[in-house]
Parts: structure tokens; sequence; C-alpha cells
């Protein structure tokens, strides 16, 4: 038996086992600081906290080996845990939380390895941004407690929440407010929010850390570029209130045998400094995916310290590339051949978001438009695009939890990704918002009729800015039973287009019709340097559908009038007027992660059943069922008018 297998058998056997003991979560406090001399070097200790009280008392012992920077040096702590740091007047001091230990945490949940020192504070910000600190203090000692969990570890990991007002915070917390309170997280160490945490309005940051504690997790954050102070006029000064919230913007921290690298890889605003179009001078100011040298620089001592046989994550909010925005160069990483340098032959993993989609990009995969966008060829190592907490921007009609279905841009539901590390090895499993584990693809069926009604569709929200107050074309209501099959559908082309929601390259997709032999379903999209294949033929029919006709843009009260017609999306743009599809962006008309599987032209008449079955490169085995007829031609779908005449 492999070690993965054996990985697997522990984990799906832990799964079924009691729950072990309720996590620690009562290390509240944070770094100390020790006021009196101005120091003009950064100095300290790390040291074991033996009463838990955060705070450097007499006989408590350093610890030896911990890495310490300042945001461009890293050192080790020497025997006695002491460190000593170059100070620059606006800096992140952190250090990278060692295996085997833990920091004291806020009393939301927030690590506290940082601390954050501006002198002069930040220009006048709409939100604050950071107060003056002043000079240096005479210490920064930073507190851990032994916490030996061991490899065997799990993480949540969670794209885009993007809430921009309070109704869409608390669309936050009935999905993952509500998912961490009902789960039990005692093998869980971390929360990773992969940026866009929320919607330009910074003020909700203290609520949606109240709503996120319910997990009582230490939560980690990446900068998105919806948490970005837009009145900077620099990039120095452009996440001084998300560091105020939640700490340095690039840092990185250890569990197990794995070393988590967070990332800054938004330059806002980029307008004169990268050399872009949009970052024209002349523009308006706004951002581009590029690591700054100084970051780089970080990484390089960083990893420096790091074996070369352990695992490496990195997490940065815009995608190191992304078959959704194949050809956009601010939506990738502009240097992400320097980035693919420093990593080398490590063991790596990139996660990011931004682009709200699930995408696996697997080592030797790749699309037109990443050699100009990124310098670079075939990915160098596995990454994962992590969709979104918040789908297509909190869009479409309510589920039966009164929140927004918001349909994934590639067809996915909302969901997030489980990891389980074991190691430097780990497995994935995406799991949508109120399912389980099992759940893994949905299936439809691309005939004749859905191509032609798509195309219309399409035609349709290309034309007008959607949704609006034009009747359109076609509606949900034209296209019909989209599980019912004509004769000649089967004669003309009908095949099963089965979206597996975290599907990658290399695994393997089958469907069986009523329990007999397997028929092989084929990627869409090679991953092999092609275009994306866009269109009707390339649709994903249920995703579609649900897209199609969104009635909620038809609300109104005679109490609320305009104010209520609708529903808002983005920065309070109203989605008013006659149902219809969501704009054209938003339309699965594309995905990576879509199979097709020809349907047989004998297939007879009668109900039949569809089973798809997926494997992953794991060896896991994930299958969907449904019930299908085929018929001579479409029965009325409705009332038979003049029965009883």
């Amino acid at each position: 038996m492999t070690r993965l297998s054996t990985f697997l058998l522990l984990a799906a056997s832990t799964a079924l086992a009691a729950p072990a003991a309720a996590k620690d979560t009562s290390y509240i406090g944070s770094v100390h600081t020790v006021s009196g001399k101005t120091a003009d070097m950064a100095r300290g200790k790390v040291f074991l906290d033996a009463n838990r009280n955060a705070r450097l008392d007499e006989g408590e012992g350093g610890v030896e080996g911990v890495l310490v920077s300042n945001g461009r040096e890293v050192v080790k702590t020497d025997a006695t845990g002491d460190y000593e740091l170059p100070a620059y007047d606006d800096m992140n001091l952190f250090i990278t939380k060692p295996a085997g230990y833990a920091v004291p945490v806020s009393e939301d949940m927030v690590p506290q390895f940082h601390y954050v020192h501006k002198t002069a504070g930040s220009p006048d910000l709409r939100f604050g941004g950071i107060e003056p600190t002043g000079a240096l203090p005479e210490a920064i000692n930073f507190p851990l407690v032994e916490d030996d969990i061991g490899d065997r570890f799990s993480c949540l990991v969670f794209g885009d929440p993007q809430p921009y007002n309070n109704r869409e915070v608390g669309y936050v917390r009935e999905t993952v407010g509500t998912m961490l309170a009902n789960r039990d997280n005692t093998n869980t160490e971390c929360l990773i929010f992969e940026g866009d945490v929320i919607g330009d309005d910074l003020s909700l940051y203290p609520r949606f850390k109240k709503i996120v504690a319910t997990g009582r997790v230490p939560q980690y954050f990446v900068p998105g570029n919806h948490d970005l102070d837009f009145d900077a006029e620099s990039d120095a000064d452009s996440y001084d209130t998300f560091r105020r919230e939640w700490g340095p913007e690039y840092y990185s921290f250890d569990i197990g045998n794995v070393h988590f690298v967070v990332l800054d890889n938004v330059r806002y605003p980029c307008n004169g400094v990268d050399d872009h179009p949009f970052c024209d001078p002349a523009e308006n100011p706004t951002y581009n995916g590029v690591i700054h040298d100084r970051q780089l620089e970080w990484l390089r001592n960083d990893l420096a310290h790091v074996p070369q046989d352990k695992l490496i994550v990195l997490n940065a909010h815009i995608p190191f590339v992304t078959f959704t925005d194949n050809t956009a160069q601010k939506h990738q990483t502009d240097n992400l051949d320097v980035l693919y340098e420093i990593i080398g032959d490590r063991p790596a993993l990139g996660l990011s978001g931004h682009t709200h989609t699930t995408e696996q990009i697997m080592p030797g995969e790749h699309f037109e438009g990443w050699a100009e966008a990124t310098n670079t060829g075939p990915a160098k190592f596995h990454q994962i695009v992590t969709g979104a907490v918040s789908g297509s921007w909190w869009s479409g009609d309510l589920d039966d939890r009164g929140v927004p279905r918001s349909t994934q841009r590639l067809g996915n539901p909302r969901g997030y990704f489980v990891f389980e590390f074991d190691g430097s090895d780990y497995v994935e499993t995406f799991v949508r918002f109120g399912g389980t584990k099992d759940e893994q693809m949905h299936a439809s069926f691309n005939t004749p009729r859905f191509r032609e009604w798509a195309a219309d569709l399409l035609a349709f929200a290309d034309l007008y800015e959607t949704p609006n107050g034009i009747l359109p074309p076609v509606t949900v209501n034209d296209l019909g039973d989209i599980n019912m099959i004509t004769l000649d559908d089967l004669k003309e082309g009908t095949w099963v287009a089965a979206n597996v929601w975290s599907g990658a390259k290399g695994d393997t997709v089958s469907i069986s019709i009523d329990g007999g032999a397997a028929i092989a379903a084929k990627r869409t999209q090679p991953g092999e340097g092609e275009a994306k294949l866009k269109g009707p033929e390339y649709a994903d029919p249920l995703a579609l559908v649900t897209q199609a006709t969104v009635g909620r843009v038809a609300f109104r009260s005679a109490r609320g009038g305009d104010g209520t017609a609708g529903f808002t999306t983005g920065r309070g743009s109203r989605a008013a007027g006659v149902p219809g599809p969501l704009s054209r962006g938003l339309l699965t008309d594309n995905s990576s992660h879509l199979w097709r599987a020809d349907l047989p032209e004998t297939l007879a008449e009668g109900v039949h059943v569809l089973e798809v079955k997926a494997t992953d490169r794991y060896g896991r085995t994930f299958t969907h069922k449904l019930t299908f007829e085929v018929v001579n031609e479409l029965p009325n779908p409705d009332w038979n008018e003049g029965l009883f005449n």
C-alpha cells in the first residue's frame, strides 16, 4: 500500500471516529512591547510563555532558531531566543510561527505574531489606516506556547467572501459562520482567506472577524484588490487598514512539515510604476498583479532557512496563472517567472482567489496568453484557484436559506476547500456550502434545443448590459425540460456535460446508462496551450439555466420603491428590471472542468438512469446519478387546455 493510499484510509477512519477533545483556544494575548529608550535596531526575544500571560516574565526562557523578519531581512533567534534586525520607519516586524508552537490569538482568533511599525502613521485615509507608532520600542518580544500537533492536520481555504454591505456580511454568516459552527474543527489548524475579505468598505472588517471567529480556529488572511485603501496615493500605504486589522500583508508560518507563505501580489496604484496601458499615469488609479522587489528579497531570505523537502504552500490573491482570465495581464502575476526561479524544484502548491472560479492547474498544463502575461509556459507546480464564498458576487435568486445561489463563472456552486496534510503530502477536497465531501459534480444534457436557446440568450447578453428592463428573447421557460431528450435530438448530436467542480487534467470521467458499459468522457479543455473554447457547445447547461432567468431582479414593493427594487451587487450597482440573464461575464459558456460524453443515437424511448463516475489523481471515485427521459416528441409541458370541455 502506498503512503498516499494509507493516508486516505487514515483520513477516512479519522472522520468516522469519535470527536477528539476540543481545541485549546484559550491562549489570548498579543506581542509584548517594552517602552523605554529609543531603539535604533529592532531587538527582542522569542520566548516560551510559561504562564500564558503574553508577557516576558522573569525566568521565562527564549526559543532558539525561530525566524524573525522586518519584511526584508530574515534572522534566526540565538540560543537565548534573542534577535536583532535593521529597523525601517514603515515595516512589519514578525516571526514565522514555528511548527510545534502556537502564538497567542486575539479574541477574534487572529494570530498575534507581528508588530506593525509606522513611525508617522498613515496619510489621511478614509478607513483610518495606522495611527503613528512613534519611535521603535526598546524591545519587541514574541510569546509562544508549545503546541505539538504533529504532521497530520487540516486547513480550510476560502476564496473571496467579498461582502460589499451589511446584507452581504449576513450571507457570510449564513454560509461560513454557520458551517464553522456546525463542524468539528478539532483537527483544523488554520482558516485561510485568499483575499477580497471585504468588498471595499473596510469598516465591515470587525463584523466579519467576529462571524469567522465562531469556528474557534486561527484565521490567516491574504490581501486582495478589494481590501485596499483606495484613497492611498502610494502602494506603501495601500494596505494600511488591512495591516491594522489583520497584520502583515506578507508573512510565513509553519504547521507540521508545511511552510505556509502569504504573498501580496496586488500593486496599487500601479499607475506610472508598471509598464502596461492600464497603469498609464493618465488613467484612473488601478492595480496590477505583481510581487514587488522587497517582498521577493524577503522570500529568498525566508526560504534560505526552510529545508528543501518541506512543502511550500504559496497563498496570493491574484492567481499566478488562470484559465478564466488567461489573456488578461492584470489578473495574473506579472513576474511569475521570478517566483518560479525562487521556488525551484521544491515541493510547492499555489493557492489564490480573485477570479470567482474554481480551477485546478496541474504541473505541465498551460493555456494561451500565459506566456505574454507572465513570461512563463507550462505550470511549474500545482496551483488551485479556490473559488469564492460569494460565488458570482452574491448574484442570482435566493436558495432555501435565503442566500443568493450565485453560481460561479465556471459552473461551480459556492464552496470552500478542505486540505488534509500529512507531512509534505496533501489531499484537497472541494465542499459546496450545505453539501458533503461526496458531492463533487453535476451533469446535464447539451441538446440541439439547448444550443439554439443558449445562442439566443448569449447574443442578447452580448448586446445589452444585463440585467435590464428589456424583454429577453428567451427565458428558462422557453427551454423546457432539460432532462427530456427527443429521438431527433439524439440523431442531431446530444451529449452529457459533466461539471466536476474540482476536476483536473488527468482525472478520468465516464458515464453509463442503465448500468451498461462505461462510455469515456473527454475534458473540453485539454490544457495544452490552446485558446479558451466557449459558446453553446462548451457551455454547462445546468449552470446556464440557473444564470439565465433571475427573478429577483423584478422584486419591487410599495414600501421600498426604487430603494429596495431588485438587488445590489458590487459597489451598490442595482440589478433591477425584467427577469433575464446575469451579466455576460457571469454566464457559464466555458469551463476548465467540464467533460463531454456523447449519447448513443440508438437510445430507446423511455426513462433512463445516467451515472457519472469521476476518479481523481488520488484514486478517489465519486458518482452522480440522475434520471432522464427519451421521447419521440416533446409533450406539452403545461396544462392541457380543453381537457374537460
